[in-house]
């Protein structure tokens, strides 16, 4: 029975929605733009088709939003030390950019190169570019020329320098470009935006759409606030899911809020448990001898500093 019903929606497929008619040489039929689970023949057999059609499709939408929304990412939207290839913290500053080349490196590889060096004439250690002692002139230089050939993390970091400076026209317009780019940062900054009206109108439905999709790629605060964002709409379950994969990429809050909601008797234990599992995982694997060797150096150093 099952075959007989996957041949027929198989043959259903390439017949069109509307007519019946269905795809030969010289009759090509195209899926629904939004859905993808039908097609038509023509503009006029959709019109046609659109009230039939507009309940199951956006029913379908939704369902793929979501297929994609749950799907646990690989990694945080940091990815890997492009040195030493171990997950980069989700405390950024442990991990600086490099306006050079727009990597982002661990503390324990920038300090393992200067003290390779001598602490002297600093290059960086992926591209090996020599920073001359006019740094801040020579970093928007760099920053610049990234910006130039579309960078989407430069663009980024100069649209945060526009926000503190005040210039929030064009620290949305970088934002936005360096969004639809694919950067998750930039995303989640939109979001942001939205959220508090900080050199945009207020706008919910802009503001879940940008932390969504920094969520999508791996952004563990953005996903905790959509979360918090089912939450306040009384989507427990879905709040949870969100909560659970923030967990899983290391997100200290998402852990304490699922901890919380057990207390509570929103979340089951062994979610908890699991989350737990996976969230210490995704910590001890941003550590190494390396990186605590170099916080001790920048530690002591930033002593020496303040002595002298």
């Amino acid at each position: 029975m099952s075959t007989d019903l996957e041949e027929t929606a198989s043959t259903t497929s390439w017949c069109c929605a509307s007519c019946g008619i269905c795809q030969v040489d010289d009759i090509k039929l195209k899926k629904c733009a939004a859905c993808k689970s039908i097609r038509y023949c023509s503009v006029t057999c959709q019109r046609e088709h659109r009230p039939q059609h507009k309940a199951d499709c956006k029913k379908r939408v939704a369902e793929l939003r979501d297929e994609i929304l749950f799907r646990q990412p690989e990694s945080s939207h940091l990815g890997d030390c492009p040195i030493c290839l171990l997950p980069l913290s989700l405390d950024v500053q442990k991990s600086p950019m490099q306006s050079c080349c727009s990597k982002v490196i661990c503390n324990g590889c920038m300090v393992a190169s200067i003290l390779h060096k001598g602490g002297k004439n600093y290059a960086c250690p992926f591209c090996r570019h020599e920073y001359s002692k006019d740094d801040k002139t020579e970093t928007d230089v760099n920053v610049m020329k990234r910006i130039e050939v579309n960078d989407p993390v430069a663009i980024r970091e100069s649209a945060i320098r526009h926000g503190k400076s005040s210039d929030l026209g064009t620290a949305m317009e970088y934002f936005k470009k360096a969004a639809a780019l694919g950067d998750a940062e930039a995303h989640y900054q939109l979001g942001m935006s939205y959220t508090i009206g900080r050199g945009v109108e207020r706008d919910a439905k802009k503001e879940k759409y940008h932390m969504e999709e920094a969520a999508i790629d791996g952004h563990p605060v953005a996903r905790d606030a959509v979360g918090v964002m089912e939450m306040r709409m009384g989507n427990e379950d879905r709040a949870v899911k969100h909560f659970i994969i923030a967990a899983t990429l290391g997100h200290d809050g998402a852990m304490d809020g699922l901890r919380q909601g057990h207390a509570l008797g929103r979340v089951r234990k062994e979610d908890v448990d699991i989350a737990l599992v996976a969230y210490q995982a995704a910590v001890d694997a941003t550590k190494s001898t390396q990186r605590d060797l170099a916080e001790t150096y920048l530690a002591e150093f930033e002593e020496f500093l303040e002595m002298s």
